[in-house]
């Protein structure tokens, strides 16, 4: 008896151990699948359990905006981004890869700001460079990781003038840039929409505010080498402190000089316009025998003394009108 159970043992013994090794290795097996399958440690996958997430510029563009010029924020200041979000807007501090681009002024096509875009609308509307044209966007770094949730882009500037596609108009975006396409949806970040001209046009641009020393055309409504500007310069008015001068010691002769062909509509925006013109601090005085004037740059009287009396609280309007001023 003892020697049949023996025998029966050892015929086993082979089924078990394969029995055995079969169920280990399935246990194993399944240990390993689940581990392969378990969430990825990246930066996109653990953004405090999934809820939405935005890139955001952080302030709006300074414009108008010219090719081949520095893009900066209202401020003044380098643009900035920032991960964000969706619903407080409180800045996230993941690490993330973000690409800049160009985009079609006209996207979205209307007010979206509570409807999500999809990543593939968001493509379909990047603007390449025109056949033949460098990149539109020229820079430091157009791909850069944004880390702690803010990154701030170095010198960029736009190549080409945005006057040849339909909108006529470009905004700036920005995406994250995903390796394999895993990752929680990040939603892209837009600046407002903006035209952009060619660097020559800032050459004949006005300046606000104008400045003393500026040529006289930088006011509004007076073209560079047009009929006002002509008119001026036989006159000897070529900068706009010239301009203000005239129009402080004998405004009826500069009115005269202009003419007919600029409207009391048109004077008045120049005038407005040439008055904003920041003065500094700089004085002159004008000695005479019996009086002493200090005077502004535009020979407006800041000081009088006539006769050893202070006359700065009397109506002087008649000094300004002495042609020696000018």
């Amino acid at each position: 008896m003892v020697n049949s159970l023996k025998h029966l043992c050892m015929a086993l013994e082979p089924v078990l151990r394969k029995v055995v090794k079969e169920e280990v290795e399935k246990s194993l097996s399944k240990r390993c699948s689940a581990a392969c399958s378990s969430p990825s440690s990246s930066s996109y996958d653990h953004m405090q359990n999934h809820q939405p997430v935005e890139l955001v510029f952080s302030s709006k563009l300074s414009l108008p905006i010219f090719t081949g010029t520095k893009i900066v924020d209202a401020g003044g200041s380098p643009l900035q981004i920032l991960l964000a979000d969706t619903a407080t807007g409180t800045r996230m501090d993941n690490k993330v890869k973000v690409e800049i681009v160009v985009l079609d002024g006209d996207f979205p096509e209307e007010d979206r700001s509570s409807t999500a875009w999809t990543s593939e609308e968001f493509g379909r509307n990047v603007v390449k460079e025109r056949t033949g044209k460098r990149p539109l966007l020229a820079g430091d770094c157009l791909t850069f990781t944004l880390r702690d949730g803010c990154a701030s882009l170095g010198e960029i500037e736009f190549t080409d003038n945005s006057s040849w596609i339909r909108s006529r108009k470009f905004r700036i975006g920005a995406r994250v840039v995903r390796d394999g396409g895993r990752g929680l949806r990040v939603r892209e970040a837009m600046t407002e929409a903006f035209i952009v001209k060619d660097h020559r046009g800032e050459l004949y641009k006005k300046h606000h505010p104008p400045m003393l020393e500026d040529e006289v055309w930088r006011l509004e409504k007076i073209g560079k080498d047009g009929a006002f500007h002509k008119k001026l310069a036989a006159e000897g008015v070529n900068s706009v402190q010239d301009f203000l001068k005239l129009s402080v010691v004998d405004p009826l002769k500069l009115r005269k000089m202009l003419g007919a062909g600029m409207s009391d509509k048109m004077w008045e925006v120049t005038i407005k316009h040439a008055r904003r013109c920041e003065l500094g601090n700089k004085h002159y005085i004008y000695r005479g025998p019996s009086y002493c004037l200090t005077l502004n740059p535009i020979c407006q009287v800041v000081n009088a003394t006539i006769s050893g009396q202070d006359c700065s609280n009397l109506d002087i309007s008649g000094i300004n009108k002495v042609s020696s001023l000018q």
